[in-house]
């Protein structure tokens, strides 16, 4: 639920502000990659004057991060609505699961802007392949910024080169 729709965004902040009786509760929690993170939902069934105008929606939840990347401490707060009737830990990995693609689908917007190409049949795919080997090289080769790692080799074809023959490090197991 984004802010853009400012009068039911509060309606459904209103329902979890408050000392009001959450009924469902799960928590996740995520240490790796720099990042130290606490993952909670909330969730109770839609009030009616919400399920009434979005007909099927069955849960109003709340996801709350926090915690920090790179030693910096944040937090964010999202809302969602949902039809799926499932336990709140599974709705939960569902809403992490859909972070995850978000996030790949962000970096190939903002940074290769990817929405603002029109390519048609076969040379779309042959495109997002391009970009996909692209954004995986820049990894393999030590960039943790993909802007930064673009910028490193935009006018090197020298150093594009030496990227596309490096092998991958081995994963230690």
């Amino acid at each position: 639920m984004k802010g853009n729709q400012k009068s039911l965004h509060r309606q459904i902040r209103a329902q979890f502000q408050g000392k009001r009786k959450i009924p469902f509760v799960a928590r996740d929690h995520e240490v790796g990659h720099g990042r130290d993170i606490a993952w909670m939902l909330r969730a109770r069934q839609a009030p009616e004057h919400i399920s009434e105008v979005l007909i099927g929606t069955s849960w109003i939840v709340e996801v709350t991060v926090s915690g920090t990347r790179d030693g910096r401490p944040f937090q964010a707060t999202h809302l969602f609505l949902t039809s799926l009737r499932t336990t709140p830990e599974a709705l939960l990995q569902l809403v992490r699961d859909r972070w995850s693609i978000e996030g790949w689908h962000w970096i190939r917007d903002t940074q290769l802007h990817e929405d603002a190409h029109r390519y048609r049949g076969n040379s779309a795919g042959v495109m997002a392949t391009l970009r996909t080997a692209a954004l995986n090289l820049l990894r393999l080769a030590g960039f943790h910024s993909i802007r930064a790692g673009l910028q490193a080799v935009m006018h090197d074809i020298t150093a594009l080169m030496a990227m596309a023959r490096r092998r991958p490090e081995p994963v230690p197991g």
